[in-house]
C-alpha cells in the first residue's frame, strides 16, 4: 500500500491489516474482493466474501448511482454508506481509498451509530474492534449507563415495595392482621366518594372481659385473632373487616343494603362467634352483639353518622340481651332484626 506520497510505502500482512482495520475490504481493479477484515466477515454470518464481486455482495446507498470500479474511484475520499446484500442488512459506513499502484480500492468500514445494535446482533466483543476504535469507549459508557439505570430501577422498586409495605402496616392491625381504624376510615371515605351503596356492621364481643380476667391476656389475644379469622371466613373477599378497638370490629359490606340479607349475615356471624374458642385446650366463650346501619337510609351518608348510628344499634342489642343484631332506622332510632 502507498499513502498520498508515493515515496511512503507501508507493507502489511493480512493479520496486521485486520488488527488495524478489522472491517476493511480490498478490491481488485476489476472489483473482486481480495481481502476482508475478520469483524466484517463475522457480520456476514462468518461466510468470507473473498473472490466475490463487490457490487454483487454490497449495495452502495450513498453516494448513489455507483455501480462499477470507475465510479468507486471517483468517490474516493467521500463518506460511504452501504449494506450487505446477503444476511442481516446492517448499515455500514466508511471511506474508500484508491490503491494507485494496484488499481484497486481499499474500503475501511464501521458501524457508525448502529454499533450498539451490531454488537448485540453479531455477539461482538472488544476483540472485534481496533484497539484505537472509540466505539469500545462508547460501548463501555452504554454498558455503564445500562448498569446504573438497572440499579436505579431496582432501587426504585425496592423503595416502592418498602413504601407499600409501610403503608400496609400503617393500615393494618398488628394483632389480628385485619384493617385498622385508619384503614377503615379511608375505605369508608372511598365508597362514599364513589357513591357506592354499602352496609355497615359494628360488632362488639360479649363476655370478652371475663376471658381476659379469668384466663389471661394471652387467651384474650388468641380469642381476638380467632374472631378476626372467623370474620374473614364469613365475609366476601372484597369486604373490609376492621378491628377498631380492643374487642370491637366493623364490617364494611359494599353493595349490600338489603336488610333481609344483612340480617341473615348478622345472624350467621352471631352463631359463628358464639362457638367456643380453645386456648390451651380450655374453651373461651364469647358472643357478639351487632349494630347495623345502611347507606341508602341516608340522604348524604357520612362515616361519622353511620358509625354512630351502628354503635347505638349495637348497644341496643346488648341491652336487649346480647348475642343478637339491631338495625339503625332511617331516623337514627332502633329497629329489630
Amino acid at each position: 500500500m502507498s499513502g498520498g506520497d508515493d515515496s511512503v510505502r507501508i507493507q502489511l500482512d493480512g493479520f496486521g491489516l485486520g488488527q488495524l482495520m478489522p472491517m476493511h475490504l480490498i478490491l481488485s481493479n476489476d472489483g473482486r474482493i481480495l481481502s476482508a477484515g475478520p469483524t466484517l466477515v463475522k457480520t456476514l454470518g462468518g461466510t468470507s466474501p473473498l473472490g466475490a464481486g463487490f457490487f454483487d455482495a454490497f449495495k452502495l446507498r450513498r453516494p448513489g448511482a455507483v455501480v462499477d470500479m470507475a465510479g468507486l474511484h471517483q468517490i474516493a475520499g467521500q463518506r460511504l454508506s452501504l449494506v450487505p446484500l446477503k444476511g442481516r442488512q446492517q448499515v455500514l459506513r466508511g471511506i474508500a481509498v484508491s490503491l494507485r499502484n494496484q488499481g484497486g480500492v481499499l474500503i475501511n468500514l464501521s458501524f457508525g451509530i448502529g454499533v450498539i445494535e451490531a454488537v448485540a446482533a453479531h455477539r461482538l466483543t472488544d476483540a472485534d474492534f481496533a484497539a484505537t476504535d472509540l466505539a469500545m469507549e462508547l460501548l463501555y459508557l452504554v454498558e455503564a449507563k445500562t448498569a446504573i439505570t438497572d440499579e436505579l430501577r431496582q432501587l426504585n422498586l425496592r423503595l416502592q415495595g418498602a413504601r407499600d409495605a409501610a403503608q400496609r402496616e400503617a393500615l393494618t392491625d398488628g394483632l389480628t392482621g385485619l384493617t385498622n381504624r385508619r384503614g377503615l376510615d379511608i375505605a369508608l371515605q372511598k365508597v362514599i366518594r364513589q357513591n357506592k351503596p354499602f352496609g355497615l356492621m359494628h360488632i362488639d364481643l360479649d363476655f370478652f372481659k371475663h376471658v381476659n380476667d379469668t384466663m389471661g391476656h394471652a387467651a384474650g389475644d388468641h380469642v381476638l385473632q380467632e374472631v378476626g379469622r372467623r370474620l374473614g371466613v364469613e365475609t366476601r373477599k372484597g369486604d373490609v373487616v376492621a378491628r377498631v378497638g380492643g374487642d370491637e370490629f366493623v364490617l364494611l359490606l359494599e353493595r349490600l343494603t338489603d336488610p333481609i340479607q344483612l340480617g341473615l349475615i348478622a345472624d350467621r356471624l352471631v352463631a359463628r362467634l358464639s362457638e367456643p374458642i380453645l386456648f390451651d385446650e380450655q374453651p373461651c366463650r364469647v358472643s357478639a352483639s351487632i349494630g347495623i346501619s345502611i347507606s341508602s337510609h341516608y340522604q348524604a351518608p357520612s362515616p361519622e353518622r353511620m358509625l354512630g348510628d351502628a354503635d347505638r344499634a349495637l348497644y341496643a342489642s346488648k341491652n336487649a340481651g346480647r348475642a343478637q343484631a339491631k338495625f339503625a332506622d332511617r331516623m337514627g332510632g332502633m329497629l329489630g332484626n
